[in-house]
């Protein structure tokens, strides 16, 4: 089974992949049906198959969509993470401008060797080729290469800035209609943030809580949570049943960025003076999850669970824990021997007229 981090990183780069065969298929159909009938092409004079260019324009399209993909998710985007979308674009474009020359020239010469009737490219249709590279032709190629190249750049920023998840279901329309579902929630809040946001000042606390939250990125990817909201200091974190119960990842991301902030426990000493902590609450339950608004769409989870979770959350003072958890989810965990709960009290809830269960993490 595929990683949870690399599965997410696999998807990003298959987003770059699609996009670029569309392009590249949707221009192979456009291509036949300026050309018509012509059986070569007016500028070059080589020969035209349709057959041969829509495999190898949706084959090299695919190509260059994984590596234009690979690219920005391992290396590129890392350079422009904290710059203005308009910046990102403007910069990244220019960048693979080289690429798609060279993706061009490369996939021009194969369609002209493979619809070449001898096999090989004679001297002529050499020159053909470097004279058709100097004409409006090939650059209008450019500019339709640019564009699906952008869309892509857009795309992939558009789906890091509002969620994959939240992205596709929009687009799907998974949750126009409201539909019953059961998660795990965890709602994770920094201690005594507002001490700490009036000693170092609103400024230097923002990119505080900036890296704060970068840094709980690889832990959340590798058990696969879903950022649900970031609401202030805090952050809630939901999984599906199943995949939140499958190798205990819900307990583990806590477990994971516990450990990730205590390895970067140095850097937040240098940079802001202190090392932060964090209390969380986990809990478990039905909830009805579905689109709202006009303005600005949003898809939302609405249930006791959360109201509970956070409940159990601020329960973390009172017991002075690091992590507390209902009774409802902890039998639900597979056994595991890195942790073990110690049973605390019971949370009363009004209007319900059962109270939760409440137990401590010990890891």
């Amino acid at each position: 089974m595929i990683h949870p981090k690399y599965g997410h990183y696999f998807r990003q780069i298959i987003v770059f992949a699609i996009i670029w065969l569309i392009f590249g298929m949707l221009y192979a159909l456009l291509e036949v049906g300026l050309l018509g009938n012509t059986t070569s092409y007016p500028t070059t004079g080589i020969d035209y198959y349709f057959g041969n260019n829509i495999l190898y324009f949706s084959l090299g399209s695919l190509l260059m969509g994984v590596a234009q993909g690979s690219i920005e998710v391992f290396w590129l985007h890392k350079q422009f993470v904290n710059k203005p979308l308009w910046v990102k674009i403007f910069w990244k474009s220019l960048i693979y401008l080289f690429l798609i020359l060279l993706f061009l020239l490369v996939l021009t010469i194969v369609t002209s060797w493979v619809n070449a009737p001898s096999g090989t490219l004679d001297a002529s249709a050499t020159a053909r080729i470097q004279e058709f590279m100097g004409q409006f032709s090939f650059w209008s190629i450019v500019i339709y290469a640019g564009v699906a190249l952008n869309i892509a750049l857009i795309f992939s920023d558009i789906q890091e800035y509002i969620g994959r998840r939240l992205l596709y279901n929009f687009l799907l329309g998974r949750y126009h209609h409201p539909n019953q579902e059961c998660r795990i929630f965890m709602f994770l809040d920094m201690k005594s943030s507002t001490t700490i946001a009036e000693n170092m000042g609103h400024a230097q606390y923002f990119q505080l809580i900036k890296t704060y939250y970068a840094n709980m990125t690889d832990a959340i990817l590798e058990t696969s949570g879903e950022i649900y909201q970031y609401v202030g200091d805090e952050i809630v974190i939901s999984w599906p049943e199943k995949k939140g119960l499958y190798k205990n990842n819900c307990i583990n991301c806590f477990c994971k960025i516990e450990k990730d902030l205590f390895k970067n426990r140095q850097k937040y000493l240098e940079e802001f003076g202190i090392v932060p902590s964090f209390k969380a609450g986990f809990h478990i339950g039905e909830v009805t999850t579905g689109e709202i608004g006009i303005i600005k769409k949003d898809i939302i989870y609405t249930g006791d669970v959360l109201n509970t979770t956070a409940r159990i959350q601020a329960q973390c003072n009172t017991y002075d824990a690091k992590a507390l958890i209902s009774e409802a989810l902890m039998r639900k965990l597979p056994p595991n021997t890195s942790f073990s709960f110690t049973k605390l009290g019971e949370l009363k809830l009004r209007g319900k007229s059962e109270d939760v269960l409440l137990y401590r993490i010990d890891l």
